[in-house]
């Protein structure tokens, strides 16, 4: 639950950009991701840690290659904003970096590579998106983005929780 606490701080830290409208946008699309997919909750959650195990340190090489302080801020930013999404998210994940994700998520969740790539421009997107939640307002750090970063990464376990979260029982 280490992730969705974060989460959670984002959201309710006013310096931080997260919002309880941001995470329910974000579960929604991963939820008709999957419902489009014919895939049920717990395979979208193994899709999602596969992710995050894979994109966590594909974020963190990519980050000691730009220059600059918060550079991988500002390219989340550019993802989740109203600049060049595909261009940043191309910046963030070259191609060859994109296939490599693709292959690590299908192997590691079991399923077929061509869904995932399928997924990967609805997905990626969603993910940043989540990740962007706790870039804060006045500029500077992302809390969010470096607990993500340090190996809090479990991205199956944030959708599980903020499905709760948004729709208790």
């Amino acid at each position: 639950m280490g992730l969705f606490f974060d989460v959670l701080s984002a959201i309710n830290n006013p310096s931080q950009q997260g919002s309880v409208t941001q995470l329910e946008n974000i579960t929604s699309t991963m939820q008709q991701l999957a419902t489009t997919q014919g895939l049920d909750a717990s395979k979208m959650q193994s899709i999602l840690a596969a992710a995050g195990g894979m994109i966590g340190p594909a974020m963190q090489n990519r980050q000691g290659s730009l220059p600059g302080e918060n550079q991988l801020g500002n390219l989340l930013g550019q993802i989740t904003g109203t600049g060049a999404p595909a261009t940043a998210l191309s910046a963030l994940f070259p191609p060859q970096v994109q296939q490599q994700l693709i292959q690590g998520v299908a192997q590691k969740a079991g399923i077929n590579a061509s869904m995932i790539q399928g997924m990967l421009p609805t997905l990626l997107p969603a993910i940043m998106g989540l990740l962007n939640m706790g870039s804060s307002s006045g500029g500077g750090t992302n809390s969010l983005l470096t607990s993500f970063l340090s190996g809090n990464n479990d991205l199956g376990e944030v959708f599980k929780f903020a499905n709760r979260f948004l729709n208790p029982a």
